[in-house]
């Protein structure tokens, strides 16, 4: 008979949050010791974090991080980046050496601001035309990939356990009001660089542990308004479906939760009427967008976090609170290695979105 801990279980994945609701900075140390807790819920097939407020100093600038997988793609990105942004710093992102992180490409980041005349001829909007470069390199360019491409904050992601990705990074030299990160153990998709988590959009990021069944109706979707899925992983389609609920559709987010983790319609018609009639039109009105099969995320945005499971719960996620920090994670002991002393912990309810912002707004 085998051990626990000699069997891999499908359910596997981590994922951690921690943000400080008063803006203080805080080190990435401690969303590294959370993620480290989980190692066995992963394989080493990719591991990653997103950190927000890392770049105060360009905090009004795109903060592009980008793979290259060689010189010749680095030069023709940079051409395209230089023909519409305006650079105000680039360079290698520093890393150290780490035996648990191999084959890395080179990783470049890039601050920059849309050219105006650029933008105006885009007939775009700044944020769409900034989306719109990104998924042109990552499809144009061969080589050359952009992992991030919001404002003060960062993703940083391999293939590699969390832990050795975090060193590799050298997290511990940033500091920001809230981080993500992420333990992968890929069941159908392939473990590369590009499709470690988070995956994101400008400045929203998503961590997942679970499957998306729904993935081809998702995806087909979100492709008839111009995003791409190219990253050979479900978890990709979630971010682009916040970004165009939030930022196309200006929905909340409590309503988003309400479009991808919708309630079953027995349920929405138990509602008092004018909780019906709003759970209605959004199950009406984006039914493509509905999320299915088992998942627990945590939305990263500019000034919060949300944490969401599937409307039946199926996989595990756990929330706790002591003073002005809150943490989520796939496990209470991922939460109770950084603070042991909890004022509150409590585990969500399937569907239910968990919402914390950052007084001031986290800029």
């Amino acid at each position: 008979m085998k051990r626990e801990g000699e069997v891999r279980i499908p359910s596997g994945c981590a994922i951690s949050g921690i943000i400080d609701k008063s803006g203080k900075r805080f080190s990435g140390e401690a969303i590294i010791d959370s993620i480290a807790l989980m190692h066995d819920r992963s394989n080493g097939l990719g591991g990653g974090f997103a950190g927000y407020g890392i770049y105060p100093e360009y905090a009004d600038f795109y903060a592009f991080h980008i793979f290259y997988d060689s010189e010749q793609a680095k030069i023709a990105c940079e051409e395209f980046l230089h023909r519409n942004f305006s650079l105000t710093g680039a360079g290698e992102i520093p890393t150290r050496l780490n035996r648990g992180v191999k084959d890395a490409p080179m990783i470049w980041r890039y601050f920059a601001s849309p050219i105006p005349r650029k933008q105006v001829e885009s007939l775009k909007g700044e944020r769409e035309f900034v989306s719109a470069c990104v998924f042109h390199i990552n499809e144009k360019i061969p080589g050359a990939f952009v992992f991030s491409s919001g404002k003060n904050m960062g993703i940083f992601k391999a293939v590699g356990y969390p832990e050795d990705v975090g060193d590799f990074y050298r997290l511990e030299e940033y500091s920001g009001y809230s981080w993500t990160a992420h333990g992968r153990y890929p069941t159908n998709t392939p473990g590369w660089w590009g499709g470690a988590h988070p995956f994101g959009i400008l400045d929203y990021s998503v961590v997942h542990n679970g499957e998306i069944s729904s993935y081809d109706a998702n995806r087909r979707a979100i492709e008839m308004y111009g995003y791409h899925c190219d990253l050979l992983t479900d978890t990709e389609a979630i971010a682009y479906i916040f970004d165009y609920l939030l930022e196309r559709q200006h929905l909340t987010l409590q309503e988003a939760a309400m479009v991808t983790a919708a309630s079953f319609w027995e349920n929405i018609d138990a509602l008092p009427e004018a909780e019906r009639a709003a759970a209605t039109y959004l199950r009406k009105r984006f039914p493509d967008m509905l999320i299915t099969g088992p998942f627990s995320i945590i939305l990263g945005f500019t000034g919060g976090l949300m944490a969401l499971n599937d409307r039946l719960k199926l996989r595990s996620m756990v929330v706790g609170e002591k003073g002005s920090r809150v943490y989520i994670a796939s496990e209470e002991a991922a939460i109770r290695i950084v603070e042991p002393e909890l004022d509150r912990v409590w585990a969500p309810h399937g569907g239910e979105g968990v919402i914390v912002t950052v007084k001031g707004g986290g800029r």
